[in-house]
């Protein structure tokens, strides 16, 4: 059950954290909402990081898996920013949320095991996710910044899977400080001080709310994950991706972003099945 509710949780905060990238990634450059998003998030686990201490038994195994999770994250962050400043949410986010079924899929097969009635219903979710990324007769999908979009969205599923997953191996061994601290650290070393020192880390008065809200809300989800990744990465995982929908439905009331009848009906299929694994893993 731990790992359902954490799912939702850092669902819900990815959620919100997608709209307001996708506010700020249309005022300044997405790669300066990445370096920005960064630094926040190395400044608020710091103290935490600080107080825990080094782990006892940090070795190179987690030293590696903690490098996994600052490339998965931090590319990640930089294609679904970018893929936000051309293309719309109710599009974006539900291919970027497949990055649930990426680290699942890797979960399963370095070993973690799942019940038939599990298997089925993360199956469904998925199948939910796919049908709310389809935008048949609309022009959402149609045109070349679309298509640019639709690219960094895929793209940013991918790494975000490698980062997740790499993330639930850490929270086996390490407290949540040391997986965000560490990561976000090499992330700013790798991103925001270069920026800084070529004279191009933007900022504005309209997008500052915007970056520090995503920043903030991006450790949170980090934190609700990796939580609920120590008991069972792939069912986190995956109910962690229902921030596409979540998001798309936001994006509905907040944009007038239309939702096309098959991205409903993916949103029906992914409660369907978040209904059927809460009951089974009750």
């Amino acid at each position: 059950m731990i790992a359902i509710v954490s799912g939702f949780v850092a669902a819900i905060l990815w959620a919100a954290s997608t709209i307001c990238t996708s506010r700020s990634s249309r005022i300044i450059p997405p790669t300066s909402v990445l370096g920005w998003v960064l630094l926040i998030g190395m400044v608020v686990s710091a103290p935490a990081a600080l107080v825990d201490g080094v782990p006892a038994g940090f070795g190179a195994e987690h030293a590696t898996l903690l490098g996994l999770t600052a490339l998965g994250n931090t590319v990640g962050l930089l294609c679904a920013y970018s893929s936000l400043r051309f293309g719309k949410v109710g599009v974006v986010a539900p291919i970027t949320s497949a990055q649930g079924a990426a680290a699942a899929v890797i979960a399963v097969i370095a070993g973690e095991q799942l019940a038939t009635g599990a298997g089925l219903a993360l199956g469904v979710i998925v199948l939910g996710v796919v049908l709310s990324s389809m935008k048949a007769g609309d022009d959402a999908l149609q045109g070349a910044r679309a298509r640019v979009a639709v690219g960094y969205a895929i793209c940013a599923a991918l790494f975000f899977g490698i980062g997740l997953y790499a993330m639930g191996r850490l929270a086996e061994d390490l407290p949540v400080s040391w997986i965000v601290f560490p990561s976000r650290t090499l992330g700013v070393l790798g991103i925001t001080v270069p920026l800084a020192l070529m004279g191009r880390l933007q900022m504005t008065r309209s997008a500052a709310p915007f970056v520090l809200a995503s920043g903030l809300l991006e450790v949170g989800g980090i934190v609700a994950f990796t939580i609920g990744a120590r008991h069972g990465i792939a069912v986190t995982a995956i109910l962690a991706s229902l921030f596409a929908a979540f998001a798309a439905v936001a994006a509905f009331f907040l944009f007038r972003e239309r939702l096309a009848r098959v991205q409903v009906a993916g949103v029906a299929v992914i409660a369907v099945g978040v209904g059927v694994l809460t009951g089974l893993r009750a």
